[in-house]
């Protein structure tokens, strides 16, 4: 018996079925069904087609559900290797009518500034524990801050992270973050810097947290942007905080675009800041043509990749990055990393079993953090 027939969507299939045989099955069941590297997804309800959407490079989608029985629950099984986390939603067809949702009978969530998306985790994902509020660890303290800005010709709001026991005759690591309320808000941002430094895996810090107003403009090699960050935003924070001020000390990090603007902002101002926290950078470049696939927002990014692996240079000591299998921009991360090593550039590079999306960013924090601000506990270890 191959592993397929041995799934239980199918040894469902073998026997007659009827609405209180759904009903038992999803009790016991739930959705999504995860058995080994399976996964089965459902669907219920009356309609003329099911599909999974989902963004996973290497699956076709949608995947396309088919119906069980003469019932109303629809399944289709797919492979989905140890340590995945695959967010998605379900498409369906009633006549002319197309509809694209959640999946109702998986309460598992995930949020962006785009909507949200159903989550489903393969065996062996866990959320990492230093993503939930600590009883044990203290708070730090978040406090919000308008920076008028030149550069931008705008009153720029930003929210500044104290970590606790703050102290003003201490000097502290200036972390600047790039989508700032997006961190906050999606990636917990707040309570992994609170448990990781109260774990003692990773320094008290100081982090300033920036949203853009446009950042597809802003973000792409935008000199305004990058003069901001360096000859207004840090200097200011040195005047009014206990900063260490020396380049080791400063970090910028983003994601998608936001690591396209810290890489560019690193190269505006090569030297002034220590090391990059790259999280699935939008580093796109085209080796022949023009033609990059991405659509016009794209194209300064390339532009600016093109020139710097045309001519790479030591910005930065260190850059962490990271990037998700199953997102388009693994093969442009990829090939990134021996271009920047090779600038003399010391890359520590991790690749996780999912996508483009803010829990994929959030999982990575610890690593990424107390690699560039290793705590006492990191020490102790390596």
């Amino acid at each position: 018996m191959s592993p397929t027939e041995r799934l239980v969507i199918n040894r469902l299939r073998e026997r007659p079925v009827d609405g209180p045989a759904v009903d038992r099955f999803l009790a016991r069941w739930g959705s999504p069904i995860i058995e080994g590297e399976r996964a089965t997804f459902l669907y219920r309800g009356h309609v003329d087609q099911a599909w999974i959407r989902h963004r996973v490079v290497g699956l076709p989608d949608p995947l396309e559900m088919k119906r069980v029985g003469d019932t109303d629950l629809w399944a289709v099984t797919t492979v989905l290797p140890e340590g995945s986390r695959v967010e998605y939603q379900v498409e369906t067809r009633q006549g002319e009518q197309y509809h694209r949702f959640n999946d109702p009978l998986n309460p598992r969530l995930a949020h962006s500034p785009l909507g949200s998306s159903s989550v489903c985790a393969a065996i062996g994902y866990r959320v990492p524990d230093w993503v939930v509020p600590d009883p044990e660890a203290r708070p730090g303290t978040l406090v919000e801050e308008v920076v008028r800005s030149r550069a931008l010709r705008r009153d720029q709001p930003v929210q500044i992270y104290l970590p606790a026991r703050f102290n003003r005759a201490t000097n502290y690591p200036l972390l600047v973050v790039h989508d700032g309320t997006d961190y906050l808000q999606f990636a917990a941002m707040k309570t992994v810097l609170d448990n990781l430094i109260h774990r003692l895996d990773v320094d008290p810090l100081v982090a300033v947290f920036v949203p853009p107003k446009d950042r597809l403009k802003e973000y792409p090699n935008h000199a305004p942007h990058a003069r901001f960050v360096a000859r207004e935003l840090v200097p200011l924070l040195n005047e009014r905080l206990p900063l260490v001020d020396t380049p080791e000390a400063r970090c910028l990090m983003g994601s998608s675009f936001g690591g396209v603007a810290s890489l560019s902002t690193a190269v505006r101002y090569p030297g002034f800041f220590g090391s990059l926290l790259l999280q699935s950078a939008s580093l796109v470049f085209t080796d022949i043509g023009f033609e990059h696939g991405g659509g016009p927002a794209f194209d300064p990014v390339v532009k600016f990749v093109n020139a710097f692996r045309a001519r790479p240079r030591q910005v930065v000591d260190r850059i962490f990055m990271s990037c998700g299998v199953y997102e388009p921009l693994i093969t442009p991360n990829r090939s990134m990393v021996p271009v920047l090593r090779h600038a003399g550039m010391r890359v520590h590079y991790v690749e996780a079993r999912d996508g483009h999306n803010w829990e994929n960013w959030r999982d990575r924090l610890g690593d990424g953090l107390s690699w560039l601000f290793p705590g006492p506990q990191k020490f102790v270890y390596e």
